[in-house]
């Protein structure tokens, strides 16, 4: 059984891996969907814009065709290299001009997004008739070849389109073609909570279902787990009710036996101690009907009068030194002549039970201690028995549950003494506690409201 659930739990844990993954991975195709439609969207809107310079100033793109036509026919002239050629595009006087108001048509047309920029060059080629094109500039997009724009990196930008022109014209009886190429990259400031706002519900409703597996999965291992310790009880139960139903059955056996014998008819002695062990041995196997009976009670129906405590517990002491003449029992009662509405049968019990499990695990010293706090009524039965574990506390009063000795229950019994005792507390509306630790004895304390 502990096998089985074992491999199942494991079964359970790597299905849920992998259901975690794979949503892991689905939410991820989902935002990077997400990434690409918001890069087209910009891409789009970024194109309407840069499409037509006219309402920027068209002057400064004229400057910048002229300035392009300049360095073409220079270089031609053999005034330019293509170092100075190269420095003189990408210190232009326009750059900064252009930049701001580029700049501040991007935040007029897309106030809700701010986005950063740069145009970048990427061709300067000359066609020279009947020659062989001259390239005094090819290089990959950098951020150094930056012709304008804000963006000081080209790490988180993604480009936007290429602008493509040419330029024709004729030189000292030499005609030439220019082609340019640049390209615009832009980067949204604060992209990612964009994206992530825009699959708000996604994440939302894939957090749920993964917190709804993993609830609904712990609450199937508990489950699990809980159906474990009650076959364990249960298994532990029938051995120990076997265990102890098999004596005085045994006993009873062996004493009928003994008495069809007709010496020992005779002997009115032996005959009266046979007979003794026979009724003790029935009184047994009724006490173990009773624990048994009472445990499957879900309520008990009190039979309540009025009883002065101090009469009831002295009694009580009574008949337990006459069934434990070897125990030294003492009592101290601060409240005499304290009446409460109790069942006197099934209380009797409760407290008997107590002073049993003490006699049980070894005391021989017990003290019943009555005191009258406010409204409370408080009775205490201290022993000098061998404790009990602190983390075990919170088990005692539970069904069929007994008190282990490192692994072993060296006290014979079914684990139903103390959980009949706080039922019929629980039913008078009180309630038990316990202090104890090992090696130092217990006291229980029973609480009544007056």
């Amino acid at each position: 059984m502990k096998q089985r659930i074992n491999l199942l739990i494991t079964f359970s844990i790597i299905a849920l891996i992998v259901l975690c993954v794979v949503h892991f991975f689905l939410v991820k195709i989902t935002y990077n969907y997400k990434v690409a439609q918001f890069h087209a969207e910009i891409k789009e809107e970024i194109a309407s814009i840069t499409n037509d310079y006219s309402d920027i100033d068209s002057a400064i793109v004229y400057k910048k065709d002229l300035l392009y036509k300049q360095l073409a026919q220079r270089y031609l002239q053999n005034k330019k290299r293509k170092s100075d050629l190269t420095y003189a595009l990408l210190h232009n006087e326009y750059r900064d001009v252009l930049t701001r108001k580029l700049q501040l048509k991007l935040e007029r047309e897309i106030p809700d997004i701010t986005i950063n920029f740069a145009v970048v060059l990427n061709k300067f080629i000359l066609y020279k008739s009947a020659q062989k094109a001259d390239t005094l500039f090819s290089e990959k997009s950098f951020i150094k070849n930056k012709l304008y724009g804000n963006l000081i990196s080209l790490d988180n930008a993604f480009l936007v389109r290429n602008y493509a022109g040419t330029t024709s014209g004729s030189l000292q009886m030499q005609d030439y073609k220019l082609l340019t190429e640049d390209s615009m990259y832009v980067s949204v400031i604060e992209w990612e909570t964009i994206i992530l706002k825009r699959m708000r519900m996604v994440l939302i409703l894939s957090l749920f279902s993964i917190i709804t597996l993993i609830t609904l999965f712990v609450i199937a291992i508990k489950a699990l787990i809980k159906q474990k310790k009650v076959n364990d009880v249960k298994t532990d139960f029938i051995n120990n009710i076997t265990h102890e139903l098999k004596t005085p059955l045994t006993t009873l056996g062996i004493s009928t036996k003994i008495l069809e014998r007709k010496e020992i008819r005779d002997n009115e002695v032996q005959f009266n101690m046979i007979l003794h062990t026979i009724s003790r041995q029935n009184n047994r196997l009724q006490n173990l009907i009773d624990q048994v009976m009472s445990s499957s009670l879900g309520e008990f129906e009190l039979q309540k009068e009025k009883i002065d405590l101090e009469t009831f517990l002295n009694t009580i002491i009574v008949d337990f030194k006459i069934a434990n003449p070897e125990i030294n029992i003492t009592s101290d009662i601060n409240a005499a002549k304290t009446t409460l509405l109790l069942d006197q049968f099934h209380l009797t019990t409760a407290i008997q039970n107590v002073l049993e499990n003490a006699v049980k695990y070894g005391s021989t010293v017990i003290n019943i201690k009555t005191e009258l706090i406010q409204n409370q009524f408080n009775i205490s039965i201290k022993d000098n028995g061998i404790g009990i574990s602190k983390n075990k506390h919170s088990l005692l009063f539970d069904k069929f549950y007994r008190v282990e000795k490192g692994n072993l229950h060296n006290t014979k019994g079914l684990g139903l003494g103390l959980y009949y005792v706080n039922q019929i507390i629980k039913a008078h509306q009180g309630s038990i506690a316990v202090i104890s630790d090992l090696g130092k004895g217990s006291v229980f304390t029973i609480m009544f409201k007056v």
